[in-house]
């Protein structure tokens, strides 16, 4: 298939994550206020969205509270910068099994399996432009670790947010899942034009050689929205490579630490340099609300305490 370039290209920093990398380096932010501080200096420095977890304040151990996804959605709401909020609900699903001859004795380390209300709470609270569906199970880099998704759950979860009027970003780490997100929108549960997150090269999903990331790009429909990220060095060789296929970017301390070799980033560094190259291979980096009209997004005030 040919490609045609992205010529309006809109960034998003995936602020801090779920995994453990709170320790690995100081610029991941952990507390609501270095998370909103973190995402308002990536959206100053050319962010049209921001992707943002919350984690305990104390620990940086990454985790669901309401409280938390709200003081920090009220932290950037607050500021002088316009920004597309988007919000993970990722978390909830999370399976640890026990050992191999053993594995129904789940480690209650890790574990971490709520229903599908409970799931997209914070997002009922806050009221975001977007939030993630992660459209499928899968194995993660850890031995015995599941990414839990079901099409039940996914069903349900999607029902939600398409009747919040919240815009799900199909999290899409392997073929099948966009498959399966296409059977979501032919059973009417999220409304079509879609967005998608091609994510490459989180272990054991697709692998990020662009064969791979090809075959993602072209499973995507013509009239759908998507963007893409690499883990780790590989993190601006994606950027270039999304917008040549005709996409958005992702960049942020979600994704990878480091802005080169032995220099720790900042997000809003890793945004400075995303936009440097969109801008160098010729495209435009658009803003919030540009990408409110072209996604069909209402900014909204946040749902009563």
């Amino acid at each position: 298939m040919p490609l045609t370039m992205n010529r309006e290209v809109f960034i998003t920093c995936a602020v801090t994550g779920s995994g453990g990398t709170q320790d690995r380096s100081p610029h991941v932010p952990r507390s609501p206020a270095a998370i909103a501080e973190s995402a308002i200096a990536a959206a100053k420095a050319g962010a049209a969205v921001v992707h943002c977890h919350v984690r305990d304040p104390e620990t940086g151990v990454p985790c669901r509270d309401v409280g938390l996804f709200r003081e920090v959605t009220d932290r950037i709401r607050d500021s002088d910068t316009d920004v597309v909020l988007n919000l993970t609900a990722g978390m909830g699903g999370d399976l640890v099994f026990g050992p191999v001859e053993n594995p129904m004795a789940l480690s209650q380390q890790g574990t971490d399996m709520a229903g599908a209300t409970e799931r997209v709470a914070h997002v009922a609270r806050c009221l975001p432009e977007i939030c993630t569906l992660d459209c499928g199970t899968m194995n993660f880099a850890e031995a015995d670790y599941v990414m839990t998704n079901t099409p039940g759950m996914l069903t349900a979860m999607g029902r939600m947010m398409t009747d919040l009027g919240v815009k799900p970003e199909i999290e899409a780490f392997d073929t099948g899942h966009l498959w399966y997100a296409k059977q979501l929108v032919a059973d009417g549960v999220l409304e079509t034009p879609a967005l998608v997150q091609l994510c490459m090269g989180v272990p054991w999903g697709a692998p990020d050689d662009l064969n791979t990331f090809m075959a993602m790009v072209n499973n995507v429909p013509d009239d759908w929205t998507f963007s893409a990220f690499g883990l780790g060095r590989n993190q601006m060789a994606y950027v270039a490579a999304s917008v040549l296929a005709g996409g958005h970017v992702r960049v942020g301390l979600e994704d990878n630490l480091w802005l080169e070799k032995g220099v720790l980033a900042e997000n809003w560094q890793l945004v400075e340099r995303a936009q440097t190259i969109v801008e160098n291979m010729g495209a435009r980096v658009i803003g919030p609300e540009e990408v409110r009209r072209k996604l069909g997004l209402t900014k909204r005030a946040p749902a009563a305490a």
